[in-house]
């Protein structure tokens, strides 16, 4: 049962960075700001189920809080990048 817990979160890793690699892809490339918004909101929860599979596999909790800071941090950047991309700014005065 361990052996096959190693080689699902083994897939689902490889999985997860191949995800992660298309989007940064369109990350560079893409056609509008929306679309690298997408794409940067793809890579950190990409980046995140890395993280959660990894913990899984090496039994840590470091992995766990890493992801959940990688998930808030994300979320406050995306947001941030969606309200600039409709108000032209971030604070209002």
């Amino acid at each position: 049962m361990n052996e096959l817990l190693d080689m699902a979160s083994a897939f689902a890793a490889l999985c997860f960075m191949v995800a992660m690699c298309l989007a940064l892809v369109r990350l560079f490339r893409g056609p509008s700001a929306q679309d690298r918004v997408l794409a940067f909101d793809t890579v950190y929860i990409s980046g995140m189920l890395v993280l959660l599979t990894l913990g899984i596999r090496a039994r840590s909790a470091v992995y766990f809080d890493l992801a959940l800071l990688i998930g808030l941090f994300g979320f406050v950047g995306s947001t941030a990048l969606a309200k600039f991309l409709l108000r032209g700014e971030v604070i209002e005065p």
